[in-house]
Parts: structure tokens; C-alpha cells; sequence
């Protein structure tokens, strides 16, 4: 039996998704269309974008839907001379200058937050960032749904969220945008997302997208992730304490409750992905979004790691599935491999 243990990489698809899929598949028309099946589409859509306003705590008029939250940060950066730090991911870093500095523990300290972006929670290590009032772009991707986030509360001008890391499809994401605020279209055509992003909307996706997002909320409102938190708290107390050269990145800090970031000096990220991949466990050694390519982590590199050591670590992310027989399994699987690798490294 396999054990999925990469939901910061991409949650597998929930039921509530699947239903609002499949439902829009049946619906013939084009939002853009006036006749009945166009309107009955139209309607679809902005129910979505209603619902999903909702659980971001934001205003349906101010949610682009864009392709994906590559995409999102691409419209809310292009153009724009932001700061950001290292621990920030690919995307950001692509229209950013990461000149910001970070503490040891990955946290962030910005002198000017309206020409800033700032990630609320790191994808490797899972540490929570500060947002401050005025905020200019903030890559919410990781927390939300897990973490407590009102966007009209939060005093940010723009926020990116995507689908499939909250249990919705791939490929939908979506730009939230303080009311007033102007961006650049870098997609023209017809109109569509009033015009801030043209082309046909992905309605199954976005229905998609919206289900999953409510089933979230359910899952934070009811303490599912609280119970998460204390199942990935175990399995790091019990890990620590069988293995005491093991590092924590990000430990003395708030972290996501599903997040533990595990650094073994010398032992290879690569390497443990692939023995835990072969003892059943699905891991990643960092970020996903770098077309399966292994390398060190540069979001440990920011936080003053040495180039060995950044590449010496694993992420283990859980889900609301998740069981605490499977952390304790994984736990074992663990555990045994660093005894293999510890005992060759003494022959050697």
C-alpha cells in the first residue's frame, strides 16, 4: 500500500471537487454566450467565484480566475519592481529582485511592504510569515485552507491562491485583488474577468476550485488540521528523539500544521525520496514545481544553510487523510534507512 505524504506538492483530488466537475461538464454553453445555455454557465461561474470569495474572506468582484497561480503572479508582478527574499518560491523569484533577507528560522523582515512580496507560509519548511498592513503581493497558496485567513482583514493588495493544493483539480488558480486596485492584463482578447485576464473560463476547473475550497474551510472550522498539526508534532518528537543529529528547519517558529522539513547532514535528499519512495512513502525534497528536478534548496540556502546541508533534506507533508498509522510507518521506514546509511557511512 502506498502512503501520500506530499499534499504541499499537490492534494489528491476531493469528492466535493470531482461532483462540481462533472456537474459543469453537463452544462453546454459559453459564459460569454447570451442565449439560456450561456446564461445557465454564466451563472455557474459567478457562483463559483462567489464561493470562493467567501472562504478567502474576499469580494467575488475582485477574484481573477487565471490558469494557475504561476499565472496569478505573473499578472499581479509583471511590470512591477518588487522586493522579495530567497525563501520565496520560483515563481516570485522569476519577476522579483530577492534582495530581502532572512532570519535563521526563515522569517522575513520588511521595511517596505507596498513595494514587497512576501509568502504567507514557506512550501518547504512550512514557516508563517507576518503580513504587514499595505503588503503589495502575497503567495497564500500553501495556507489557505489551513490556515485562519480573512483577505479583506489582512490589509494585503493582492493574493494568489491555486486549486490542487487544497484537494481541487490542477491547472486553476486564481489573482484576489484589494477593490480599486489596477493591474497590467498580460492576456487580451475578449474581455472576460473584466477584462484583466481574456479567453474562455475553465468553468470545470473553476467549479472545481470552488468545491474544494469549501471543503477546506469545513475541514479548518471543524479542527481537522488542528488534529493534523499534532499528528506531524508526534512524528517530529518521535524522530528527534531516535535520531539526534537530525535538523528541523523552521522548528522554533509557526509553522503549517501539515509541514516538517527533515535535514540529515551528509545523507542526500535525493536519496531518501528515492529509498522512501521504494519502501512505499510519497516525499519530496523541496519544491515540486521545478520539472522533476533534484537539487539543493535554496529556501534553506536563504536561511543560512551551507549548499551540502540544503541539499540534505526532505519535506513531509500531511492531509486531512492522513492517519497516525501511516506517520508511524513512515517513521519505521525512516528510521531504518538512516541506520543503513549511518552503518555504510562507519564502513566507509
Amino acid at each position: 500500500m502506498r502512503v501520500y505524504l506530499d499534499y504541499n506538492a499537490t492534494a489528491p483530488l476531493r469528492g466535493e471537487a470531482r461532483a462540481a466537475m462533472i456537474e459543469a461538464m453537463d452544462l453546454i454553453g459559453n459564459p460569454s454566450s447570451v442565449h439560456a445555455e450561456g446564461r445557465a454557465a454564466k451563472m455557474m461561474l459567478e457562483r463559483a467565484r462567489e464561493d470562493l470569495a467567501s472562504a478567502l474572506g474576499a469580494d467575488g468582484g475582485d477574484i481573477v480566475f487565471t490558469s494557475g497561480a504561476t499565472e496569478a503572479l505573473a499578472l499581479a508582478m509583471a511590470g512591477r519592481d518588487l522586493d522579495c527574499a530567497g525563501v520565496e518560491h520560483d515563481a516570485v523569484l522569476a519577476w522579483g529582485s530577492g534582495a530581502l533577507g532572512t532570519d535563521k528560522a526563515g522569517r522575513v523582515d520588511l521595511a517596505r511592504p507596498e513595494t514587497s512580496a512576501l509568502q504567507l507560509a514557506n512550501s518547504e519548511t512550512g514557516v508563517i510569515q507576518k503580513l504587514p498592513e499595505g503588503l503589495a503581493v502575497s503567495d497564500l497558496t500553501q495556507g489557505f485552507g489551513r490556515l485562519a485567513f480573512s483577505f479583506n482583514w489582512s490589509g494585503i493588495t493582492a493574493g494568489i491562491v491555486s486549486a490542487h493544493k487544497l484537494g481541487g483539480p490542477k491547472g486553476i488558480g486564481a489573482l484576489v485583488l484589494r477593490k480599486g486596485t489596477d493591474i497590467a492584463a498580460q492576456i487580451r482578447g475578449g474581455g472576460q474577468e473584466q477584462g484583466r485576464r481574456a479567453g474562455t473560463e475553465n468553468l470545470i476547473g473553476i467549479a472545481g476550485f470552488a468545491a474544494a475550497a469549501k471543503a477546506a474551510l469545513r475541514d479548518l472550522d471543524s479542527g481537522r488540521w488542528a488534529e493534523i498539526a499534532a499528528l506531524r508534532d508526534g512524528l517530529q518528537e518521535r524522530l528527534m528523539n531516535e535520531a539526534p543529529s537530525l535538523i528541523v528547519p523552521g522548528a522554533e517558529t509557526d509553522r503549517l500544521p501539515n509541514t516538517l522539513c527533515l535535514l540529515t547532514s551528509g545523507w542526500k535528499g535525493e536519496t531518501q525520496v528515492m529509498q522512501m519512495d521504494l519502501a512505499g512513502f510519497a516525499v519530496s525534497a523541496g519544491s515540486a514545481c521545478s520539472s522533476g528536478k533534484v537539487r539543493a534548496s535554496k529556501v534553506l540556502r536563504a536561511m543560512g544553510f551551507s549548499d551540502s546541508d540544503a541539499g540534505c533534506a526532505i519535506r513531509v507533508s500531511l492531509g486531512p487523510s492522513t492517519t497516525r498509522a501511516e506517520t508511524d510507518a513512515f517513521a519505521e521506514a525512516w528510521l531504518r534507512s538512516l541506520a543503513r546509511w549511518q552503518t555504510r557511512n562507519r564502513a566507509g
